[in-house]
């Protein structure tokens, strides 16, 4: 089997993706814009061979590497990157190249564009805010008066929060409108929830052989905007409504042989034709892994290793790597460079000790949603999640967490 991965050295963890493909058979090639030199040692154990272009950006580069690939080892069997970004070049060169695995350009569609989404998500028997696509400024009045402010606008395609904003009157509004970006945007009532996720691999059927969930008690649009605390954490276990709402979802979406991301709402008040406090909305889905060191606080938590299952699934169609141990939750702290926190990042790791996971720094590239300081642990309890969220933020006041 033939693997082509894209960009297999960033995120660094995605090197793990690779070494487990190799090691399950599977004749791993890398394209990538960094010099082979700066690849890990990791990664190099894993590629048969790397094709370096000038930048991934450029589709006639990436052609011309997939082209060297087929003439030195036949037919390619998958392409893949596992990142959002190049999602719609990963389909492109499936098509152009015939590649029956994984996604092609025709279906690409409904996993980028959040107003398809919620068709499927229709079909999943699962409900979702009320939206209408961006239009003129009377039909956004219109719109306001019906669902009541705030309303949220956001790019029909876009990367979780980005280009997302809450208006909160009419005047917000006309702002809007009077500099409207010339991309489609989709205009959504708010809604009051904690975001909350069904991560994990599926087989070829659609099937989940891995999956955890994880929680979000603020808001990440503030996060993204305004520069508030960032932290989430993996659940010890996954809500049977969430685990539902997931796999019915995966199925609507005819989602296959996939590590899946998918993000819903969980109401914390009731929402007259939404549904009711606790209730399972649906946000958007991911055709790929949760952002920053998210795969790792998922093995964290779960005793598992999501790296080796994506590569069994692909290799094998099946998990040979079934969780082991108990789970724990897994808190994530994203600490910005510039604020004045009452301990540093010594001082966590001297409190908590072998509870501390990772202390080290956020890529730059995903630092503005996420900090620059990482500060992971795992806990038993809730409690002693809420008391290393005090300590690592220190002064910094940040949402709390839902006791449901």
């Amino acid at each position: 089997m033939n693997f082509v991965f894209i960009s297999p050295n960033f995120p660094e963890a995605f090197s793990r993706f690779c070494v487990g493909l190799h090691e399950n058979g599977v004749n791993v090639l890398g394209i990538g814009d960094a010099p082979y030199d700066e690849l890990n040692d990791e990664l190099k154990y894993a590629l048969t061979e790397y094709f370096k272009v000038d930048t991934l950006e450029s589709y006639d580069q990436m052609v011309r590497a997939m082209g060297y690939f087929t003439f030195h080892y036949g037919k390619i069997d998958w392409v893949e990157s596992n990142n959002e970004y190049w999602m719609e070049q990963d389909a492109a060169l499936r098509t152009d190249f015939n590649i029956t695995t994984g996604l092609k350009s025709d279906e690409i569609v409904r996993f980028r564009s959040k107003s398809e989404m919620k068709k499927y998500y229709a079909k999943a028997g699962v409900p979702t805010a009320r939206w209408h696509m961006v239009t003129d400024l009377s039909e956004g009045y219109a719109f306001a008066e019906k669902t009541g402010y705030p309303i949220v606008v956001k790019p029909d395609r876009g990367v979780g929060a980005e280009a997302t904003w809450k208006l909160n009157s009419d005047d917000d509004l006309e702002e809007f409108f009077r500099n409207k970006p010339t991309v489609p945007y989709i205009m959504e009532e708010f809604i009051k929830g904690e975001v909350t996720t069904f991560d994990g691999v599926c087989d070829s059927n659609s099937n989940v052989l891995f999956a955890a969930s994880h929680i979000t008690p603020g808001s990440i649009m503030d996060m993204v905007n305004e520069g508030k605390p960032c932290f989430y954490y993996v659940n010890k276990s996954i809500p049977e409504s969430v685990r539902s709402a997931g796999e019915r979802t995966l199925k609507a979406f005819k989602v296959r042989s996939r590590f899946f991301h998918l993000e819903f709402f969980r109401l914390t008040e009731d929402r007259e034709g939404v549904g009711k406090r606790g209730d399972i909305v649906g946000l958007e889905v991911n055709m790929r892994p949760a952002g920053g060191f998210t795969p790792d606080m998922l093995n964290f938590s779960q005793s598992a290793d999501c790296f080796r299952i994506w590569a069994d699934m692909i290799a094998f169609d099946e998990n040979r790597h079934p969780v082991e141990g108990p789970a724990q939750y897994c808190i994530y702290c994203g600490r910005r460079d510039g604020i004045s926190y009452y301990h540093s990042l010594e001082d966590i790791g001297n409190r908590f000790g072998e509870k501390c996971k990772m202390l080290t720094r956020m890529p730059d590239a995903l630092a503005g949603a996420m900090g620059n300081q990482v500060c992971i642990a795992a806990f038993n309890t809730l409690d002693e999640v809420e008391d290393f969220v005090k300590y690592a933020y220190g002064p910094i006041e940040c949402a709390s967490i839902t006791r449901w």
